[in-house]
């Protein structure tokens, strides 16, 4: 990549020079531009932040309140010599694509995204450029997702089979986007649904925006747990094992997310159920978005890099690998089973 390159890819980050901004930095730096809230993507020690007025309230919250300004989708930006705006990546609530010109020139930076419509987050917007760069998280032919609709059904069928049996469910998942995308297919006339605190207090922030999410009781230290037979609980993936899940009494334990498809993740891990859904792009959606943008130039970043910009190539891309900090859903691997 030349000197005179759009975006340079250095150890603090994504950077811009005719911005003079960074994009989801993960160094500190006094100008980030941040695609949503997730912790890799969005991390504290920034002179100053610029998000979209969605993710805007979980990232002050995630940050404790930095300085950061908000536009919203499709907004135009000038910063410095650099037109910016911000388009809908369907990943989750408020999370964006980052399209920068500068002279004619386009690129578009992808950060997380997925195709299908959740009907919670704004909808993935296709955008033309001459570069794309792309996550690849679930880069491989074997991730290819059911309809969230069959998840939900199942996860439910699986709930009310617990709650028959006397027993409560734990559901671990994601507390930012994967939780609240769970709230709105679960059924609610099966059982109460109790949360634990760190993911009550997203669905508050969200909901203080707007969002409309079905009612949920966060769970106390007062809560009597083995009186919640029926319920499901829904709790961050660090919960599993714990002293906090063993204070339900019997529990039947079910995961949500994409590596489920793995079955040996989902044997090791040693939950009841593992329900395959992720709010990242499977194969075939990766394939589509790139095709959509039109773009000659591919960087493909965290996950099966190899295996995909390989393909890419093979398919007539100028496509290249490269290194950022990001790890998408990688943090729920074991180690063994690293992307990279």
């Amino acid at each position: 990549m030349s000197k005179s390159a759009l975006l340079r890819f250095t150890g603090r980050g994504i950077y811009c020079p005719a911005g003079e901004f960074y994009i989801d930095p993960w160094r500190p730096v006094e100008c980030a531009l941040l695609t949503h809230g997730h912790a890799d993507h969005a991390r504290p020690g920034h002179s100053r932040y610029l998000s979209t007025d969605i993710a805007a309230p979980v990232i002050s919250h995630r940050l404790n309140n930095p300085v950061l300004e908000t536009v919203r989708y499709g907004e135009t930006r000038q910063i410095k010599d650099a037109l910016v705006s911000f388009h809908p990546a369907g990943h989750i609530p408020g999370s964006a694509q980052i399209r920068i010109e500068v002279a004619g020139e386009i690129w578009v930076v992808s950060g997380d995204y997925k195709i299908e419509n959740d009907g919670l987050t704004t909808p993935f917007e296709p955008l033309k450029c001459h570069s794309f760069i792309s996550e690849c998280t679930f880069g491989l032919p074997a991730f290819q997702w059911q309809p969230q609709n069959t998840i939900f059904d199942q996860i439910n069928t699986w709930w009310a089979e617990t709650a028959k049996a006397g027993k409560c469910c734990i559901l671990g998942a994601y507390g930012l986007g994967k939780a609240q995308r769970l709230l709105c297919g679960l059924d609610a006339n099966i059982g109460p649904i109790l949360t634990h605190s760190a993911t009550e207090a997203t669905n508050q922030i969200l909901r203080d925006q707007g969002f409309d999410l079905p009612k949920t009781q966060k769970i106390m230290p007062d809560t009597d747990r083995k009186a919640q037979r029926g319920a499901l609980i829904l709790a961050p993936p660090s919960v599993f094992g714990s002293a906090w899940a063993k204070r339900f009494g019997e529990t039947s334990t079910g995961f949500v997310s994409g590596w489920m498809a793995l079955r040996g993740i989902r044997r090791r891990r040693g939950f009841d159920r593992g329900f395959v859904l992720s709010d990242h792009a499977d194969w075939p959606a990766l394939n589509a978005a790139i095709k959509e943008t039109g773009a000659e130039n591919i960087y493909v970043t965290h996950g099966y890099t190899d295996i995909f910009n390989n393909w890419l190539n093979e398919q007539g891309y100028n496509s290249n690998i490269v290194k950022t900090d990001f790890t998408g859903d990688e943090a729920e691997l074991p180690e063994e089973e690293s992307a990279e």
